[in-house]
């Protein structure tokens, strides 16, 4: 899936589109709040779908090389975390679905 396509699917808002996000496909997505489980997660190209709305998320999602965050639940992103997306190029993504329902609109989506 494209990052488009992504958004679409989780009527995202893209809070930092990055410059790598039109040349990275997503081709899974984790699910979690848990950092400490991403970082034992052994994919790269992932898109992390977590409510955890925190520079630790952004830090987490590129150590292992996550395509993008989508930060599920409405959740209002603090400055710092945008920021830190930016630094890092990461693309932030923000759905008002909560977790689970963005996780079925992703399987119904990548089919």
């Amino acid at each position: 899936m494209t990052l488009d396509e992504t958004v679409t699917a989780l009527n995202a808002t893209v809070v930092h589109r990055g410059s790598r996000a039109d040349s990275s496909d997503i081709r899974s997505a984790v699910a979690s709040d848990l950092m400490s489980d991403l970082l034992v997660a052994d994919r790269h190209g992932h898109l992390l779908l977590t409510s955890l709305a925190s520079d630790q998320a952004i830090r987490s999602a590129d150590i292992v090389g996550a395509a993008a965050v989508a930060v599920t639940n409405g959740k209002t992103l603090p400055a710092s975390m945008i920021a830190l997306a930016r630094e890092l190029d990461m693309p932030l993504l923000r759905t008002t679905l909560r977790t689970f329902e963005a996780c079925a609109a992703l399987a119904r989506a990548m089919g």
